[in-house]
């Protein structure tokens, strides 16, 4: 892994400073949402309009005070203010993950009118320096992979790329007609859970984990599994696709929240499962069809074509970045 290196700097002479959760977050989420609109999905969306509401409520303020480094908001980072006017940030979010302890630096915005001056780059450098006083173990970041310029300034700061994965979106429709293609949809079976276990973890690595917080515990088969998800009227479905002989080529999992948008789960069969993964999502939206818009997230690259042909457009491809502290 890559070690971190911390340029020195005059930091007397540059207009940096603590993220101050008592008056900057109404002004960081317009910078936000200025600089990330063409980009933001319903998740941005609600993300920024909950770091409104939260500037404007006095009892979380006096409650974040006590925990910025645990909250998921961002309570601590750095801003850029020039004449009193915030034009760049970065914000950190810490985390602990199988005994390991973790940062993401997120939200590095620069204003349209400040930028080729170095302030995105300072401000990393600030919440890395941030970081290493905690003893963190790994700091992330990720960033759109048509950002060169970001790519080559974090990879000079030492981070390395780790996952490149594409979000999708698509609008459910209960009309669409379904594929023929002698592939049955089914509910998974018992016996198709080993495969769909390790295909989800193939699918969405478990060194990112602690960011989605994906439990595929709750998506097994058993009695015990049943009997939670009915007491806590918690809702789980799932499609399987197999083909005429029984081989299971992929599934498909959709878990309610109370998130802006409904997130997919899909697991398929390396090098075979796409009109699998085609059928079980065209069944998803079918199903889903008077629920919000549906979400993929999938390694870029990586069945494009059956996603798309599903009815999935890409809305952005994040390149995840890593550095040791």
């Amino acid at each position: 892994m890559a070690s971190i290196p911390i340029p020195a700097r005059t930091a007397e002479t540059l207009p940096v400073r603590p993220l101050n959760i008592l008056r900057d977050l109404p002004a960081v989420a317009d910078l936000i949402e200025m600089c990330f609109s063409s980009t933001l999905d319903d998740e941005g969306q609600s993300y920024i309009q909950q770091m409104r509401r939260a500037s404007r409520d006095d009892r979380f303020l006096r409650w974040a005070g006590q925990v910025v480094d645990s909250a998921s908001l961002p309570m601590t980072g750095f801003v850029w203010e020039e004449n009193g006017r915030i034009v760049g940030n970065a914000s950190l979010v810490y985390n602990r993950y199988k005994h390991k302890k973790l940062a993401l630096i997120a939200n590095v915005a620069t204003h349209p009118d400040f930028r080729r001056r170095g302030i995105g780059r300072t401000l990393t450098e600030r919440a890395m320096s941030h970081a290493r006083q905690k003893n963190i173990d790994e700091i992330w970041l990720h960033v759109r992979d048509d950002n060169a310029t970001a790519i080559k300034i974090y990879s000079d700061l030492g981070f390395t790329q780790h996952a490149h994965r594409t979000t999708y979106i698509a609008k459910p429709d209960s009309l669409l007609p379904p594929t023929s293609n002698g592939l049955t949809v089914t509910r998974p079976q018992p016996r198709d859970w080993p495969l769909q276990r390790a295909w989800l973890e193939q699918a969405h690595p478990d060194e990112l984990g602690w960011y989605n917080r994906w439990d595929w515990n709750q998506l097994a088969p058993g009695l015990w599994n049943w009997l939670y998800r009915f007491f806590i009227e918690f809702d789980i479905r799932q499609w399987a696709v197999h083909k005429e002989n029984g081989e299971l080529l992929a599934t498909l999992s959709w878990m309610s929240t109370v998130r802006a948008s409904d997130a997919l789960w899909a697991a398929a069969k390396p090098g075979d499962g796409s009109a699998g993964l085609r059928y079980a999502l065209e069944a998803a939206r079918r199903e889903l069809g008077h629920h919000r818009k549906l979400t993929l997230e999938y390694p870029a690259d990586e069945m494009v074509e059956a996603i798309q042909s599903a009815g999935f457009s890409a809305l952005r491809t994040l390149v995840w970045m890593r550095a040791t502290a």
